[in-house]
């Protein structure tokens, strides 16, 4: 079944919107390895887009298609879905930050954008499939969830050890209420007009090109500002835990995604690291010390509204469906993006600070 339908899905080409971000160039670079078309859509608006698409065509060539676009431009959507197979919805406003400051810019993007996608894979009149990159912030803040605190981290003082996705949702700041509604939408056009689309609910995803500028980037920002001798900044007291997942283990379970549409289609999985990749802040500043040869200045901020003191993901639901599961530790995924970043970081755009 896998070949078959690696078979029907190569004959197409794939979209990516965002594909210069951090995830969709390594998802575009790991489909063009394997023989794939791929054609990025992206507005490259974002801090170190136009770093990863030079990248991509020097490596890649004239086999990389790249459109410049916005997700809010129906027309242009239309344009690019001509042919396509299978689109990766990566496109999105990222930071809560910035949600806070301009809601509606942030609604616009990340529930508009991909209603207007939804609509165009409607109006094809076509099977187009669709995986869609969502949020644990869909989750909220977790308040419900008592917790216990050691010397470095929270933990739930229950028997509680990861979130699965029979967790009820709670938007919580306009970030996570427009990508809730973003999330929402995918799973009622798979159920309603029988769109071949998944959502992934992702929660700390890290890897080589990312340039850590937007919230969820705080694991390369964090070691961009300890080799470039910056402080860092930690807002609360640090002992906030997350899980992990390394950028070539989400690659892994977005094309294995595609592997099994439609069998997936209609259904949300939370995607991380799960409980063998959780870390705090504190102790992730105790690895890049390790790392670095000598401890990064930090300093100290209250804490945001909405920030979660500790989640974890539970990756078993989508394990049972596709077989996958995360393959590399945080100990040998920090130790790439490290080696990656002292390479790199030259040439990517100063970081500004950045939390979880």
């Amino acid at each position: 079944m896998r070949v078959s339908l690696i078979q029907r899905a190569s004959r197409k080409p794939v979209l990516i919107t965002g594909g210069a971000g951090f995830v969709g160039t390594n998802l575009a670079h790991r489909l063009m390895r394997i023989g794939r078309q791929v054609r990025i859509y992206d507005n490259l608006s974002r801090a170190g887009a136009q770093q990863n698409l030079r990248w991509l065509r020097a490596v890649h060539g004239s086999r990389l298609q790249c459109h410049r676009g916005d997700v809010r431009n129906t027309a242009d959507i239309r344009a690019v879905l001509a042919d396509i197979g299978t689109v990766f919805h990566l496109a999105a406003q990222v930071a809560v930050t910035t949600s806070l400051a301009d809601p509606r810019e942030d609604f616009t993007v990340n529930a508009g954008g991909t209603l207007n996608l939804l609509e165009e894979i409607r109006r094809a009149n076509r099977p187009i499939g669709l995986i869609f990159t969502s949020t644990n912030k869909v989750y909220g803040a977790l308040e419900d969830i008592p917790l216990a605190v050691s010397s470095a981290r929270y933990h739930p003082a229950g028997d509680l050890c990861a979130i699965d996705e029979m967790r009820p949702l709670s938007f919580h700041s306009p970030y996570g209420c427009s990508k809730g509604t973003a999330d929402q939408y995918v799973l009622d056009y798979a159920r309603g007009y029988s769109v071949s689309a998944a959502v992934f609910r992702m929660s700390c995803i890290y890897g080589p090109h990312q340039y850590g500028t937007e919230d969820q980037g705080w694991v390369a920002h964090f070691l961009i500002q300890a080799l470039q001798d910056m402080p860092i900044t930690i807002y609360g007291d640090g002992k906030q835990v997350r899980d992990l997942l390394y950028i070539d283990d989400l690659i892994d379970a977005l094309v294995c995604a595609e592997d099994h549409l439609p069998q997936i289609a209609g259904q949300a999985f939370n995607i991380g690291g799960g409980p063998d990749n959780m870390i705090s802040l504190i102790e992730l500043i105790e690895r890049i010390t390790a790392l670095n040869g000598y401890p990064p200045a930090v300093a100290y901020r209250p804490w945001r509204a909405g920030d979660q003191h500790w989640y974890v993901s539970n990756p078993d639901k989508f394990e049972r469906a596709t077989g996958w599961r995360p393959k590399t530790t945080v100990e040998t995924g920090l130790r790439r993006l490290y080696e990656w970043i002292s390479v790199n970081r030259r040439a990517g755009p100063a970081a500004r600070m950045a939390g979880t």
